[in-house]
């Protein structure tokens, strides 16, 4: 701006300068043209009064000075001529101003030298006889005044160029000091132009808007900051470029990426092939999916193009665990593929049996046996779909009402249930213990003393024993249930709370088991709040320990 003010004021004063110099030669140069024309006329007239008195006697006595006298007839010749001989002088009748003189009484006329460097003024009147005096004088032209100036001009325009440059640019500085000096983060403060006060009270007013814009800004940013800190997905967000706006610590745990993951490619973040094609889908078709395997977990990560006042910007990418998921779905298949097979081999027992009965192909002597065969798998049939129900009534979730309730005679209720299994397979059942009262649900707490107590006699030796114990741990309980039977391989013990999961399948077929028992006792435990812990030994036994809180 300032370079743009020095300029202008620069060459204002130039043009200025350069009108001013014309103007002045101008009026100068008429003024002199004026004043010697006038000058001329006088001098003509005085010569014409001496002429008409004196004739030819006047003129050869005259000392014109820088005037020329010329003296022609009423024809045209030349009778007299102070600068030439009038015998060679040709016929003047055809020059403007004689000719004007004859016919008006006086005229005037002027001409240009070849080079337009010098004009000579004509100046004639007719005498009473009817010839013509004429009087000339040369004198400059105005290019020639120019041109016979131009050495002073010149130093006068370099001085005018000098002084208009330093005074331009002193007060470029000064006009410009001002703004340059203006406090834009305060505008109302300023003291400056009066014109600027439009200005600056508007930008004042947009200080304030950009200030709560700012502040709602931040806020929002926090705010989307600190939600995406703590959530459990994966949050990731691309601008059109693929470049990383945002990307959370669940994402940057998952996907590896480092503390300056901000600004760079997430394709060259994330290498794996299957994330690429999703989001690359995703710009291309507004959507792209799939999943992941990382540390034994399952991932889904979806990503979706997202679109700003109609038109398509980055990509939000989002990683959710789904492990739980996967697992659950597989559970319930397992589940339902193993109640089918479960319910399907007492039935097939049931009906063979039946049929058999039914077209009298069993002796008579074997109907008991046949029947007893029946009675069995209905009574495992029946307990299949007991635990079932159990079960799928502890999956619900649904609130049971908690009270007090003793172990110790929880226990020994059960014991007396189990006295004729336990008896069946010749195992000592002994329960011990002292008085420690649990806050529970009755059903739930007798589900785990009875499943615990009944899987450690079917899966015991004859001649075994089952040791059940119950005894106060700080504020909570212990319950404790031992068998000398035949143990649990080390690979199985961690899923053998799993759902129909079978050590030795025939033994549990052979024994009457539904599979079901520990799942029962895990789900009810955990709805008790209380922990389960396993100890076995393959043919020394079993210990499984359920503490309570």
């Amino acid at each position: 701006m300032t370079a743009k003010i020095f300029r202008s004021t620069l060459a204002v004063a130039l043009v200025v300068l350069m009108c001013s110099v014309a103007v002045i030669i101008g009026i100068s140069y008429d003024y002199f043209d004026a004043m010697q024309r006038r000058q001329l006329g006088d001098e003509l007239r005085l010569a014409a009064a001496g002429t008409e008195k004196l004739g030819l006697d006047f003129l050869e006595g005259t000392n014109p000075g820088r005037y020329r006298i010329t003296w022609v007839d009423p024809e045209g010749g030349v009778l007299y001529d102070t600068r030439a001989d009038q015998t060679a002088m040709e016929n003047h009748l055809d020059r403007e101003e004689i000719r004007q003189a004859l016919q008006e009484g006086s005229g005037s006329a002027v001409r240009y030298s070849a080079t337009m460097t010098e004009k000579t003024v004509y100046e004639a009147v007719r005498l009473r006889d009817g010839s013509v005096l004429r009087l000339s004088a040369s004198t400059a032209t105005t290019a020639s005044l120019l041109l016979g100036m131009l050495q002073p001009i010149c130093v006068i325009l370099f001085i005018a160029i000098v002084l208009s440059a330093v005074l331009s640019h002193r007060m470029a500085k000064r006009i410009v000091e001002p703004l340059n000096c203006l406090d834009l983060d305060h505008p109302l403060q300023n003291d400056a132009y009066e014109e600027l006060s439009p200005m600056l009270d508007k930008l004042a007013r947009q200080h304030l808007q950009i200030d709560s814009q700012l502040k709602t800004l931040r806020w929002k940013t926090e705010e989307f900051q600190h939600i995406t800190r703590s959530m459990r997905e994966g949050l990731v967000l691309l601008d059109g470029s693929g470049l990383v706006l945002s990307i959370n610590p669940a994402a940057k745990g998952l996907l590896q990426a480092g503390e300056f993951a901000i600004g760079k490619d997430f394709l060259a973040i994330e290498e794996d092939t299957e994330v690429r094609g999703a989001v690359n889908r995703a710009y291309l078709e507004g959507s792209g999916e799939c999943l992941l395997n990382r540390d034994g977990r399952h991932y889904r990560l979806s990503a979706q193009r997202i679109a700003s006042e109609g038109e398509y910007g980055g990509v939000v990418v989002l990683t959710q665990d789904v492990t739980e998921q996967l697992q659950a779905q597989k559970a319930r298949q397992e589940f339902s593929a193993n109640v089918s097979h479960e319910l399907k081999t007492p039935l097939q027992s049931i009906m063979g049996s039946a049929e058999l009965l039914e077209q009298g192909l069993v002796k008579p002597e074997d109907t008991r046996k046949f029947a007893g065969l029946i009675r069995r798998e209905a009574e495992r049939l029946y307990r299949l779909v007991q635990d079932i129900i159990n079960l799928s009534q502890l999956d619900e979730g649904a609130v049971m009402p908690r009270e007090q309730v003793a172990l110790l005679p929880l226990l020994r209720e059960s014991a007396e249930g189990l006295a004729a299994a336990a008896e069946e397979r010749q195992v000592t059942l002994e329960v011990t213990g002292e008085d420690c009262p649990v806050s529970g649900v009755p059903r739930l707490l007798g589900e785990i003393v009875f499943n615990l107590m009944d899987n450690a006699i079917r899966y015991n030796v004859p001649g075994g024993r089952v040791t059940a114990c119950c005894r106060k741990e700080g504020a909570g309980a212990v319950l404790t249930v031992s068998d000398t039977g035949i143990g649990i391989p080390p690979e199985h013990q961690s899923r053998v709370f799993e759902r129909f999961y079978r050590v030795d399948k025939s033994h549990s077929r052979a024994s009457g088991g539904t599979g079901l028992g520990l799942a029962i006792v895990k789900h009810a435990s955990q709805i008790q709040g209380a922990e389960i812990h396993l100890e076995s030994t393959p043919g020394k036994g079993t210990t499984v320990t359920v503490t309570f809180p």
